[in-house]
């Protein structure tokens, strides 16, 4: 699922070949041929107001190569009052679905740019493809486990301050769930302690 700045029909055709499944917008300058339309079933959402296959031009470096069918569906939305056209190499699956998937697509790119603005990638610890993996990885599970206690905390914490909170104090003895929702009160219970173990000590 990518947006429509990305139509390259011979990589759609790669795809394809390896069973690999997309969705994306159809450019308004498209060249494609109708090859026939669909029916569209009285359960499909009442959105979809075509769906048909296409057929396309495969090019490499502007010569011909060779044709291939795609599936092109027309959706109206009625809350944005626009109309939609996406393109898929998913022929067995509910045209409404197809333009849910697509809408879908919103929620990745506030993921990736919760990311980004909250666990730079710009550097990495290893230069081999493992080492970058497991960093990746890493960064999701941290994320996901802070989205956890984001939605579970129910004093209002901006998910920034919050992971900023969590990379500050990484290696403090603070029970995290208590502090968030009373900061000032385990605040102050943290500084008894410490005064109370340096007195101790002393």
């Amino acid at each position: 699922m990518f947006d429509k700045g990305y139509n390259d029909y011979k990589t759609f055709d790669k795809f394809t070949e390896n069973e690999i499944f997309f969705v994306t917008r159809l450019k308004s300058n498209a060249s494609y041929e109708s090859v026939k339309e669909n029916d569209i079933a009285s359960y499909i959402d009442d959105g979809v107001i075509k769906d048909e296959i296409i057929r396309v031009e495969v090019k490499e470096n502007g010569t011909y190569i060779k044709t291939m069918e795609l599936r092109k569906i027309a959706y109206r939305d009625d809350e944005n009052k626009r109309c939609f056209e996406f393109i898929t190499n998913l022929n067995g699956m509910n045209a409404g679905h197809i333009a849910l998937i697509y809408k879908k697509r919103w929620q990745i790119e506030l993921l990736f740019k919760q990311l980004k603005q909250n666990f730079p990638l710009r550097f990495f610890l290893g230069d081999n493809e493992n080492a970058i993996k497991i960093q990746i990885w890493c960064t999701l599970i941290v994320n996901l486990l802070l989205t956890v206690i984001h939605k579970k905390v129910k004093r209002k914490w901006a998910f920034s301050n919050l992971a900023s909170f969590c990379r500050l104090h990484l290696f403090n003895y603070i029970h995290l769930i208590r502090f968030l929702e009373n900061p000032e009160k385990d605040w102050l219970k943290e500084y008894d302690a410490q005064l109370q173990l340096k007195f101790n000590s002393s």
